[in-house]
């Protein structure tokens, strides 16, 4: 009977120095039984990734994006080799891989790309020689060969990816909290941890704004029901089970509050109020490779109207740029930009059996004299965008008013 494969994914915080790294190197070992195979997933150390981006800015003002790749994946190729190393000192056999070396193919959209399949012929093979393996995050490599990186986060979707690939038992997110919050700690102190949580919940809230996992990643552990842990490398306890169903009686109407400042606001003034013009307006920002978030149309008078959109403050030159060629395209009027903007939501699946949510949200806001500016919903979410500067007293206030309080 084979042995049960446990995934195991480590942060940059997590092997951030030697010290972590021999910590990490610990706890794998500790892991690794005769019961158990492990796979090791990592990220690059501590802010490596951020100082590659810096140094090519500095070379650049606009690098290309397959150049990008090629420097954004020597990261994480650093970290596999020498927590591999640290993992060979404590008398364990290891052997690190990068991605392309594991069989993660991916298509050819550099710097954001998507996942293909994964051949993971090496991994099984190192397994059977009872080996622990170490595998790059964040990376594939395209049917050409082309190194690719796997966006903001990628380690967590080679995690995911590969539990699916090798029908791991668990993927386990190691991660300097000690699991997923009902907010931002570092915000209000009194967030408590969530024991469990659905991954509707878990997608929707990292798709907010909640920076503990990559959203794709959730996304693929949904689809394949693939259950999650997410926990602390410098803590032995119990972190949060990311699950199909929890077994809570009745689902709480709120389950945790977000806040992204990452977003930026676009306006563009006096369009015609005639059909088409809107598609016309997205799909050359589409074009562009950037996504848009939310969209609201103001009521038209005289023929026109004004239309704000939200993107990624990362895709704000690119947006600006597309947009600004439609618009003069269309004759319309200035293009407006704000990037003093938060997105604050309220996130839980017992919103469909709960009357009033949204409304208790609102006149939260108003009672804190915070200023709503857009507001988008979903089946499980509501989420408003005002001033940055307001953000952390909305969160405060929403947290408990919602009695997310530990």
């Amino acid at each position: 009977m084979a042995k049960p494969i446990i995934v195991q994914k480590f942060g940059g915080s997590s092997v951030a120095n030697v010290d972590r790294i021999k910590a990490v190197a610990q706890r794998i070992c500790e892991t690794k039984t005769k019961k158990n195979n492990i796979v090791v997933v990592v990220s690059a150390l501590g802010d490596t990734t951020d100082d590659l981006v810096e140094l090519a800015a500095k070379i650049s003002e606009h690098p290309p994006e397959r150049e990008m790749d090629m420097l954004m994946s020597t990261g994480e190729q650093i970290s596999c080799a020498l927590v591999a190393m640290a993992v060979k000192e404590l008398g364990h056999d290891a052997v690190s891989f990068t991605g392309a070396q594991v069989g993660i193919l991916t298509d050819d959209t550099h710097t954001k790309a998507k996942i293909q399949k994964i051949g993971a012929r090496a991994i099984r093979k190192a397994l059977k020689e009872n080996k622990i393996v170490i595998v790059a995050g964040f990376q594939g490599v395209t049917k050409d060969n082309e190194i690719t990186t796997l966006g903001r986060g990628g380690s967590d979707l080679t995690a995911v990816a590969l539990a699916f690939a090798i029908n791991a038992k668990v993927c386990e997110i190691f991660t300097d909290v000690e699991g997923i919050y009902t907010t931002d700690p570092r915000i209000v102190r009194e967030a408590k941890k969530i024991k469990e949580i659905t991954f509707d919940e878990m997608l929707e809230m990292a798709s907010l704004g909640a920076q503990v996992m990559q959203p794709r990643s959730i996304e693929v552990a949904r689809r394949f029901n693939i259950p999650l842990h997410v926990r602390s490398s410098f803590s032995k306890e119990e972190g949060t089970m990311i699950v199909k169903n929890t077994q809570k009686l009745e689902d709480i109407s709120v389950i945790g509050i977000t806040c992204n400042k990452a977003e930026a606001k676009i306006t563009i003034c006096g369009v015609q109020d005639k059909p088409g013009v809107a598609a016309e307006i997205f799909t050359q920002i589409s074009k562009a490779g950037v996504m848009v978030d939310t969209i609201v149309q103001n009521v038209g008078y005289a023929r026109q109207t004004d239309i704000s959109f939200t993107v990624l403050k990362s895709d704000l030159a690119k947006a600006l740029k597309a947009t600004n060629a439609i618009a003069e395209k269309l004759k319309t009027g200035e293009v407006l930009h704000d990037k003093n903007i938060a997105r604050i939501s309220i996130v839980g699946s017992g919103m469909r059996s709960h009357r009033g949510v949204a409304a208790k949200m609102f006149q939260t806001l108003a009672e804190h004299e915070v200023n709503i500016d857009m507001i988008t919903t979903s089946d499980i979410s509501v989420s408003c965008i005002i001033e940055q500067s307001q953000a952390e007293k909305a969160v405060k206030a929403l947290h408990k008013v919602f009695n997310l309080e530990g």
